[in-house]
């Protein structure tokens, strides 16, 4: 994830070094290099990034808003824990409110809206989703092209309000997904998921993307659920 892919909403505002601690911190959370639960050492974070004290204290400040960390009285911050009833909730939720938009997006969606989409499918394709130095680790530009290629999917939808809610939920879901890849290349083809939804928004065959989208992100909850499970491989 790179800091021109987050959104601008979501930024700090009172500077380029908070705003770049905002984007590295929320990267290494976002990927789990920075795990959840993981007590964050002000201190550490500095000397490991090499920002002043004052950027971190308001990148974390702005992460704790985001819901990326929590602000403990007295104890500093820590990562925000992931569990199996967050990630169903953050799935349930996200899959009502994506559908939403792609619906909108195949009534509104012009032959551009197509075409990218298409585009987005094809550089998607070209791309192993496992980081060559570390196949247990996502590819960052993999995860950076699917992100555009999911967006790219609802950009035609017409209700701001709609993909802002969309964004925060994918944005939320990513965690789960780095966590999911083991156990995702084993279980499933996603270019081939991928490619089924894309063909059938472009065919404005709203009923079998929606279906399909909707499968989409259930698999990856529930490949994340059945790894975390004792006894699970």
């Amino acid at each position: 994830m790179t800091m021109t892919s987050l959104p601008k909403r979501l930024r700090p505002t009172t500077g380029s070094l908070t705003a770049e601690a905002y984007g590295r911190i929320r990267t290494e959370i976002l990927c789990c290099r920075l795990e959840p639960g993981q007590k964050l050492v002000i201190q550490d974070l500095c000397d490991g990034f090499g920002f002043s004290l004052g950027a971190v204290r308001e990148a974390l400040a702005g992460l704790s808003a985001e819901g990326l960390v929590i602000a403990e009285p007295r104890k500093g911050f820590r990562v925000a824990p992931v569990t199996e009833a967050e990630l169903r909730d953050i799935s349930m939720v996200r899959t009502k409110i994506e559908i939403s938009c792609l619906e909108s997006a195949i009534r509104n969606g012009t032959l551009q809206w197509e075409s990218n989409i298409m585009a987005l499918l094809f550089e998607l394709s070209k791309l192993n989703v496992a980081d060559a130095n570390d196949p247990h680790r996502l590819n960052s530009v993999w995860a950076d092209t699917h992100q555009k290629f999911h967006a790219g999917l609802v950009a035609a939808c017409d209700s701001p309000w709609l993909l802002r809610l969309r964004e925060t939920l994918y944005l939320h879901s990513e965690r789960y997904r780095w966590m999911s890849l083991p156990r995702d290349r084993r279980q499933r083809n996603l270019h081939a998921e991928h490619e089924a939804i894309a063909k059938a928004a472009v065919a404005r065959d709203s009923g079998k993307a929606c279906s399909l989208l909707s499968q989409h992100i259930a698999k990856t909850a529930q490949i994340v659920a059945q790894s975390a499970r004792p006894g699970a491989r």
